[in-house]
C-alpha cells in the first residue's frame, strides 16, 4: 500500500536498534526524510550509515529524551535542517525487571524518565510546532503490558500505561488544531530488549506458549512480532490513510492481551 508519505519529515526516537530502528527504516522506505534520534551515539552512527548506504534520507541526532533542553535544541535543529516536522514516532524506551517489593528507586525513576517523561518532552516540543502549523501526527509506541498486568514488569507497565494516557489526552487537546495522536502497543517482539529478558530456552517457550505460574496465556498467533510488524502499524497511523483516526491504541501482539 502506498501510504503517500514521500517528502514528509519525521523524527523517530530510539532509532538505533529494535523497533525504533525498524520504524526509521520503514518511514524512510516510504520516502520520509527521517531524523533518527537515540542516546546511544555509537550504535546510532552504524544504523544511520546502513540506511544512508541503502539510499535512504536519514540524519542522525544523538539525543537523551530525558533532557528537555536537549530535546528543544534537537527539534529546532531538525526543523532548520530538514524542514517542518510532519511525523513524530516516540519509540525510545527502557526496561527494568523486578518485583515491586524488590525494585529500586533508581530503576523506577529510570523507567519513567525515559518511557513517560521522555515522551512528554519530545511530544511537547514537536506538538507546539505542529499546532501552530495546523497539521501533523504523533505516534507513541507503548506496550500491551500497559493494559495487562505482567509479573516483574510493574514499573515498565505503569510507565507505558502513563504514556498511553498522555498521548490520548494530547490528541484530544490537539484535535481542533489538525494534529492526530495515536498509540501502537506491541506485545513480545523479536528485539534485543526481549532477548535480554530470556534466561534459557524455557523462557523463550513460555513467551509463545504461556506460563500458568506467571498467569500469562502466551501468544494465540503462535509467533513473535517482528520489529517491522510494529513499524508498519506506526507508518499506517502516521499516514493520511489513517486521516480520521486519533486517540486510538492499536495493539500489535498476536492476541496476547486478548484484545484488552
Amino acid at each position: 500500500m502506498d501510504l503517500e508519505l514521500s517528502g514528509k519529515v519525521g523524527i523517530v526516537t530510539g532509532a538505533a536498534q529494535g523497533i525504533g530502528e525498524a520504524v526509521a527504516w520503514t518511514l524512510a522506505e516510504h520516502g520520509v526524510r527521517v531524523a533518527a534520534a537515540d542516546a546511544n551515539g555509537d550504535l546510532l552512527v552504524k544504523t544511520v550509515a546502513a540506511m544512508t548506504n541503502a539510499g535512504l534520507d536519514v540524519t542522525g541526532y544523538e539525543l537523551d529524551v530525558r533532557d528537555s533542553a536537549a530535546v528543544e535544541r534537537t527539534v529546532t535543529d531538525v526543523e532548520r535542517t530538514l524542514g517542518p516536522v510532519d511525523i513524530l514516532a516516540n519509540v525510545a524506551g527502557v526496561l527494568r525487571l523486578g518485583s515491586v517489593i524488590e525494585l529500586s528507586d533508581e530503576d523506577w525513576a529510570t523507567v519513567f524518565d525515559v518511557n513517560t517523561t521522555g515522551v512528554f518532552h519530545v511530544s511537547r516540543a514537536v506538538a507546539r510546532r505542529m499546532a501552530d502549523r495546523g497539521r501533523g501526527t504523533i505516534v507513541t509506541v507503548a506496550s500491551n503490558a500497559g493494559s495487562v498486568p505482567r509479573m516483574g514488569m510493574a514499573a515498565y507497565g505503569a510507565s507505558k500505561a502513563a504514556s498511553v494516557s498522555f498521548t490520548k489526552s494530547l490528541g484530544l487537546e490537539l484535535a481542533a488544531r489538525g494534529v492526530r495522536c495515536n498509540v501502537v502497543s506491541p506485545g513480545s517482539t523479536e528485539t534485543p530488549m526481549l532477548r535480554g529478558m530470556w534466561t534459557d530456552d524455557e523462557s523463550a517457550r513460555a513467551t509463545l506458549e504461556g506460563s500458568l505460574a506467571a498467569h500469562r496465556i502466551g501468544i494465540p498467533l503462535r509467533k513473535l512480532a517482528t520489529p517491522t510488524d510494529v513499524a508498519n502499524a506506526v507508518a499506517f497511523l502516521a499516514s493520511d490513510r489513517a486521516g480520521h483516526v486519533t486517540m486510538h491504541d492499536l495493539c500489535v501482539d498476536g492476541g496476547a492481551a486478548l484484545g484488552a
